[in-house]
């Protein structure tokens, strides 16, 4: 890879490297789009270091994409929802690991930008490019002490932290009933350590690793629970930043949109590589055409609708969020169903039409630098986050179509 390439895109002025406004999802993608090719070339680093190569953030940080959901109070971009999961989307054909990574960090900022403007400050007002990485798993142990919590844990799975400055962890904590609610606490990278566990078959190179606190004092400003951040806005986010559209989306389908972004992106990219790797592949042993054969095409064709009935449901339900937030209207637990288990049966359908390509793929596709076996791998794992585990997400999706009450047991 060329460095000094990348050190003339980092130089010049956001200014020189498009004409379109910063802000809008066309201008983004047209900064994006010369950035790409060297996220690709940088996939096998990420595949051996196991992390996010920080020349490829420092990329994507360049075009200032990485504030894509922060609020403009502290320089941030307040991007349609739509917007961004397109340039994930691209980001993703040419490294799912870096993707994977860097959709976290951003998502996250959503979710602060609904924590107390004190918080909020304490995180941008000094560091306006801070990100957070996190493991919202309930499994931190606190102690309720004056002002705060004591907060302990070994938090696995924190995609992306080799790149954060704070890491959002969740915990069990108490409802107003006295009901236990999945709370989170947000604590500084000076407060924990980082344990390098991360030795995986796919997605490589998300880094995500262990976060390992020992009592860390985190103050009642940097806690909120599930509830005040998918229901109530009555501190940060659409109380506090009335105008922006963002804000008025819950938390939680937001969080859900960026796997399968990384899984729409792995599919095209894997439709893309068949066709090319096919096109003149010949049988061994006879040599016939594969290309040409009937059984290819037909996979090809099918896997090929499926990925386009997969991008359309997404693009259909990224749009009703972004058309409720705009009219500020508040959605349904229906609604609210649709949108968060829409996105893992997207991924259901990408990996199929993943897998009926490569199974015709022939032995060759298994050699480590086949890029198919890679898409097969990164595809299967964007289906193994707890957001995209289909069985939870049917479950929810029939509570709510039948008028159940919600199994907190389900999330």
């Amino acid at each position: 890879m060329n460095t000094d390439t990348d050190t003339t895109l980092l130089d010049q002025p956001l200014a020189q490297r498009a004409s379109a406004p910063a802000g809008t999802g066309q201008a983004m993608l047209e900064r994006l789009k010369p950035l790409l090719p060297l996220i690709a070339a940088r996939a096998p680093q990420a595949e051996h270091e196991r992390m996010a190569p920080a020349e490829s953030i420092a990329l994507l940080k360049s075009i200032d994409l990485h504030r894509a959901f922060q609020p403009k109070a502290y320089g941030g971009l307040e991007m349609p929802l739509p917007d961004f999961e397109q340039c994930l989307i691209a980001i993703a054909s040419a490294c799912a690991s870096t993707a994977w990574a860097f959709a976290l960090l951003v998502h996250h900022s959503h979710m602060l930008a609904m924590y107390p403007k004190e918080f909020q400050d304490e995180l941008w007002a000094d560091d306006p490019h801070a990100l957070a990485s996190s493991s919202i798993a309930p499994f931190g142990r606190v102690e309720e002490v004056e002002g705060g919590v004591l907060f302990s844990g070994e938090m696995g799975w924190s995609s992306g932290c080799d790149h954060a400055q704070w890491a959002i962890l969740g915990f069990k904590g108490t409802g107003p009933a006295g009901q236990p609610l999945l709370s989170f606490a947000v604590i500084p990278r000076k407060d924990y350590q980082i344990r390098d566990t991360w030795f995986t078959v796919g997605m490589r190179g998300s880094g995500s690793k262990t976060i390992v606190v020992d009592k860390a004092f985190v103050p009642t400003h940097r806690i909120r629970n599930v509830v005040q951040l998918s229901v109530e806005h009555t501190v940060g986010g659409a109380t506090l930043y009335p105008a922006s559209e963002i804000y008025h989306i819950p938390v939680i389908p937001v969080f859900a949109t960026c796997f399968s972004s990384v899984s729409l992106g792995v599919a095209e990219r894997m439709l893309t590589v068949f066709r090319e790797k096919t096109k003149n592949r010949v049988r061994a042993y006879t040599g016939a055409s594969v290309g040409t054969a009937t059984p290819g095409l037909m996979r090809l064709a099918e896997s090929t609708h499926q990925v386009a009935a997969g991008r359309a449901l997404l693009e259909k339900t990224w749009e009703e969020m972004r058309v409720h937030a705009v009219e500020r209207m508040t959605p349904d637990a229906e609604k609210m169903a649709f949108w968060r288990t829409n996105q893992a049966y997207a991924v259901k359908l990408f990996i199929a039409a993943i897998d009926r390509l490569f199974a015709a793929a022939g032995g060759m596709a298994w050699f480590e630098d086949n890029e198919l076996q890679k898409l097969f791998r990164d595809g299967h794992m964007t289906g193994a986050h707890a957001y995209t585990d289909y069985d939870v997400c049917a479950q929810i999706l029939g509570r709510a179509l039948m008028g159940l009450e919600p199994d907190p047991n389900l999330f």
